[in-house]
């Protein structure tokens, strides 16, 4: 995550503009990227205030993204030191969505797989879904081969690259005890409260999902 926090740092002293064809990578790609690809810092959006009205349990946010937060960001108030944050706005709030990067068992590298596959549940409409299951074999048809190990950096690198600001997106994820926030971005094993980002979910949807190391499925 140094690598991450250093282009921030030089990010917000006034970088130089990031040459396009560089900085975005082919659809559906879901390697490394390569090792002189520019981190666009893309957290300059973010808030301080969110809203406050996110029932506890499983659900599906429908928004559009407002800011992405890497770890250790160095401006951002709602920051945190090994989860990205993911803003998204949504009846008129915005909301966090709490992302692991870090496995916090077995190898620290957290699995992930950039997947193209339609839209679980309903069709996207903006606002918090209640009522849907998701799960990463049962909907997807994946299991723990198809996700490749990834360092935290190669993790947050990929991310960032794949969420573009002012997009739409949904994110199946869980809240509990905090309306502002919803976390479980990932796979949680109970075959129906899998959690994952969709990005293009209303026009060409790809689940940007991840598990931890000791996930057997």
């Amino acid at each position: 995550m140094r690598r991450v926090l250093l282009l921030l740092l030089v990010g917000c002293r006034g970088g130089g503009t990031p040459d396009p064809a560089i900085d975005s990578p082919p659809s559906g790609s879901d390697g490394p990227l390569p090792p002189d690809a520019p981190f666009v810092d893309k957290a300059g959006a973010c808030v301080g205030s969110f809203g406050q009205d996110l029932p506890d349990g499983f659900g599906r946010m429908d928004g559009t993204i407002v800011a992405v937060v890497p770890p250790l960001h160095p401006t951002c108030p709602a920051s945190n030191d090994d989860h990205l944050i993911l803003e998204i706005r949504q009846g008129g709030h915005v909301y966090r969505i709490v992302t692991a990067v870090v496995s916090t068992v077995g190898d620290p590298d957290m699995a992930f797989i950039d997947h193209a596959a339609p839209l679980a549940g309903p069709a996207w409409s903006e606002g918090w879904h209640t009522g849907v299951a998701f799960d990463f074999v049962t909907d997807l048809g994946l299991h723990r081969l198809d996700f490749a190990p990834r360092a935290e950096d190669d993790l947050v690198y990929s991310l960032n690259q794949r969420l573009e600001l002012g997009a739409k997106v949904s994110v199946f994820a869980t809240v509990e005890n905090d309306p502002a926030s919803a976390h479980l971005v990932h796979r949680t094993g109970d075959n129906a409260t899998d959690g994952a980002i969709v990005i293009d979910p209303d026009t060409a949807p790809h689940y940007l999902a991840m598990r931890f190391d000791n996930q057997l499925f």
